[in-house]
C-alpha cells in the first residue's frame, strides 16, 4: 500500500504543465537493486528477426513511419554551409515525388523528425528550414567527448538555444558512470536541463563506452530522474554505437520510469543504423516493449545519416520491383 501511495504522489506531482519530464529528486533507491543478465538480454533481442516479419505494403508503411522519426544528421569535421543546406532540403523532401505518388502519399507532407548539426551550423539550418516546422537539434556540451567544464557546457547549451535550436543533444561525463558517481552525474544533467529552458534535451550515454548493461540501466535512470526528455545511446563517434541489446535495457528503464511517474521519456538510438531492415527491428522492439504511444517523433528518433538513403531505395523497390543503384538515393 505504501508503494502504491508513493507512486500516486509522484504521478500527481509530475502530470501537469507541458507534459515534459520534470524529473525526480535524486534517490538511489530507484536503481540500487538493478543487476542485469547479459545473456538473457541478448537472447531476447536475438529472437526478433525470427518472430517478426513485415512485408510488402506493411513494410512500406513502417518505413515511411521510420522516415518521420529520423534526426537527419551531419556531424563531420568538413561540414559546410552547402552541406547543411542540402541536408535540410532532403529533410523537407525525404522521398522522391514519383515514389510518393506511386505509394499514394503525394500529399502526405512527410518530413524527417529533425535536422541535427553542430552549433556553428545552426544559422544555416535555421535559414534552410524556415517555415518547414522541422526542428533543429544541436549537439552540445563538448560533443563528442564531453570533457569540458560544466560552466562551458552550460554556456554552449545557452548559445545553441539562442541561435535557434529547439532540441539539444548533450553528452555526459562518462567517467562519472564508470566510477558510479551517480549524484554528480545527476547534478550535471540537471544543470544542463535547466540551461535548455524550453528546448527539449536528449541525453547521450555513449553506451559503447559503458562496460556493463547494469551501469547502462543505472545511467538511464539517473538521466531520467534529472529531467531528460530523451535518453540516447551514442554520439555516433564511438567504436560501438546503438545495438538492440542496449536498446532493450534503456527502453525497459523508460517503461519502469513511466510506470512510476506517468511521464513518457523518449528514446533515440544513434550510430551504425544504416539499413532499412535495422530500422524495422528497432520499431518492432519499441512496439513490443513500450507500445504504439512511443511510435511517434515526439518519443522516438533515429540518429542517422545514411539510413534515409536505404529506406528510399527499399521504397522504390516496392513500387517498381527493381533495386536501383545507391547513388540514386543520396542523403543530401
Amino acid at each position: 500500500m505504501t508503494k502504491v501511495l508513493e507512486k500516486n504522489h509522484i504521478k500527481s506531482a509530475l502530470q501537469h504543465g507541458d507534459g515534459r519530464n520534470g524529473g525526480l529528486p535524486f534517490n538511489t533507491k530507484y536503481f540500487d537493486g538493478i543487476n542485469l543478465n547479459r545473456s538473457a538480454i541478448e537472447r531476447r533481442v536475438n529472437t526478433l528477426a525470427g518472430r517478426r516479419s513485415v512485408k510488402k505494403e506493411f513494410q512500406a508503411a513502417w518505413l515511411l513511419k521510420a522516415i518521420s522519426m529520423i534526426d537527419l544528421t551531419t556531424l563531420a569535421g568538413d561540414d559546410t554551409r552547402g552541406n547543411v543546406m542540402r541536408l535540410c532540403e532532403k529533410a523537407k523532401q525525404p522521398v522522391r515525388h514519383d515514389i510518393l505518388e506511386k505509394l499514394g502519399m503525394k500529399d502526405s507532407g512527410i518530413t524527417t523528425g529533425a535536422v541535427c548539426v553542430y552549433h556553428s551550423l545552426i544559422p544555416y539550418a535555421k535559414e534552410a528550414l524556415e517555415g518547414s516546422g522541422i526542428p533543429i537539434a544541436a549537439v552540445s556540451t563538448g560533443f563528442p567527448a564531453g570533457k569540458n567544464s560544466i560552466e562551458e557546457k552550460i554556456a554552449e547549451i545557452k548559445r545553441s538555444v539562442a541561435a535557434g535550436a529547439s532540441e539539444i543533444d548533450i553528452v555526459i561525463s562518462r567517467d562519472l558512470v564508470l566510477e558510479s558517481k551517480w549524484k554528480e552525474l545527476y547534478e550535471e544533467i540537471k544543470l544542463c536541463r535547466e540551461a535548455c529552458g524550453d528546448a527539449h534535451m536528449k541525453t547521450i550515454l555513449a553506451t559503447g563506452e559503458i562496460p556493463t548493461y547494469t551501469k547502462v540501466a543505472k545511467a538511464s535512470w539517473v538521466a531520467m530522474m534529472a529531467g531528460s526528455d530523451f535518453i540516447k545511446t551514442s554520439t555516433g563517434k564511438e567504436s560501438v554505437n546503438a545495438t538492440l541489446a542496449v536498446s532493450l535495457v534503456m527502453i525497459r528503464c523508460i517503461r519502469d520510469y513511466y510506470e512510476l511517474t506517468g511521464v513518457k521519456v523518449g528514446y533515440k538510438p544513434a550510430g551504425g543504423i544504416q539499413k532499412a531492415k535495422q530500422a524495422l527491428d528497432y520499431l518492432i522492439l519499441i512496439k513490443e516493449e513500450l507500445g504504439n504511444d512511443w511510435l511517434t517523433p515526439e518519443l522516438f528518433r533515429f540518429g542517422a545519416s545514411s539510413l534515409l538513403g536505404d529506406i528510399e531505395r527499399q521504397l522504390e523497390h516496392y513500387v517498381t520491383g527493381s533495386y536501383s543503384a545507391g547513388f540514386r538515393h543520396p542523403m543530401a
